[in-house]
């Protein structure tokens, strides 16, 4: 379906009715999430989805991780949304520059045939001293997981942009004992929810501002590896549908370097772990902001990363979600709709769905992976929302 009629499909449904932190810290960004509107001129309510629809005992079909993944097409991150850590409250949701996230931004992306949404989540802003998260903010999370879920996606949540975890021996005792704590909540308050909804351990767990934060160390990514079991053990003793739920787990810093994927310690001795991935190629052109604007299809970067994955995940039956790619904006649309093109042929041919890191924004100094203009209800670019949908179908 083109990208004209899909618009013209979502408009007649929906009528009447930042800057990028993709993998680190927030960076300021001159650009807005959107550039006509104001998070100030949004109500926190985020729409008036009705939160006491909980999903509490929905059916679970019980399936493996594998046969889970391979229902997947295509995925679009909430990016600088909910995962934001300034402001206060549900405030927090606006104070990267972001809207508040309503029910008609999440149908304009299941419109686009993306399946998968993924909810990036910081949960450490909004925790007392003994760890219990905000009431108020689990509320707004779970309305927002269930735009997804009442749209009939599969939904990723996680927990994002977190300073309490530093993969260090002497933090150890603390970050489990934390994690334990967060994730206790979290999969209470979801374990009625059925198999589309899934949940995603850390993001990007690293040695933060060290001189190692990307390559890692042995320590670290054993570290790394106790927070996987840790956050296995703690969802599944939860019971109800969390003793059958899809789990992702991810390798350091959601390296695709061989080394961190090879590190990986499955958790888990079942057919229901999903490796994640983050894999941001060629990395010059897709995410430096100080590199080419020019797509090299000659660059073996893309080939690699899915032969790795092969070796290290596929062949041994543990299927793979890139939870984070996409290219910044950099005036260079026909390179870039290329590059999706590329990416996400060769990510079809091994079985592996990919989700694009949406941060809201097209223009600034930041890394603009914008694509969905959440203000207007359009796509900022249609020409790759046309090729996704050229390779994954509609």
């Amino acid at each position: 379906m083109k990208i004209k009629k899909i618009l013209a499909c979502t408009l007649a449904l929906t009528m009447g009715m930042v800057m990028l932190t993709s993998c680190g810290d927030k960076e300021e960004d001159s650009g807005s999430a959107a550039d006509t509107s104001s998070a100030e001129e949004n109500d926190s309510s985020g729409g008036g989805s009705d939160v006491s629809k909980t999903h509490t005992n929905d059916p679970m079909t019980v399936t493996s991780a594998k046969d889970l993944v391979a229902q997947m097409k295509v995925g679009w991150n909430l990016g600088n949304t909910l995962d934001a850590t300034g402001g206060s409250g549900v405030d927090a949701e606006v104070s990267w520059g972001n809207l508040v996230t309503d029910k008609a931004m999440i149908d304009m992306v299941k419109a686009a045939g993306f399946n998968v949404l993924r909810v990036p989540t910081s949960w450490g802003t909004h925790l007392e001293d003994d760890y219990t998260i905000d009431p108020a903010w689990l509320d707004r999370v779970q309305e927002v997981v269930n735009y997804g879920i009442d749209n009939d996606m599969f939904v990723i949540l996680n927990t994002h942009h977190e300073e309490w975890y530093m993969p260090v021996e002497a933090d150890v005792d603390e970050d489990l004992k934390q994690l334990e704590a967060v994730w206790t909540q979290i999969a209470e308050r979801f374990k009625g929810y059925d198999e589309h909804l899934i949940f995603e351990g850390v993001n990007e767990p690293r040695l933060r501002g060290e001189g190692a934060e990307w390559t890692g160390t042995g320590e670290s990514r054993e570290i790394v590896n106790k927070y996987a079991k840790t956050f296995v053990e703690t969802v599944r003793a939860t019971g109800g549908n969390n003793a059958d739920r899809c789990l992702m787990v991810t390798p350091y810093a959601a390296s695709s370097s061989a080394t961190n994927m090879q590190a990986l310690e499955i958790p888990e001795d079942s057919d229901k772990i999903i490796v994640s991935i983050h894999a941001y190629l060629p990395y010059s052109f897709a995410l430096d902001t100080q590199g080419t604007d020019v797509y090299d299809q000659n660059d073996n970067s893309i080939n690699e990363l899915f032969e790795n994955i092969k070796t290290y995940f596929l062949d041994r039956d543990i299927p793979v979600i890139v939870g984070e790619f996409g290219s910044v904006n950099k005036d260079n649309i026909d390179d870039r709709v290329q590059c999706v093109t590329d990416y996400l042929t060769k990510a079809k041919e091994y079985g592996v769905p990919c989700i694009w890191w949406d941060n809201g924004t097209r223009v600034g100094a930041g890394e603009n992976f914008g694509l969905l203009n959440r203000a207007e209800l359009d796509w900022y670019f249609p020409e790759i929302i046309e090729a996704i949908q050229g390779v994954v179908g509609q």
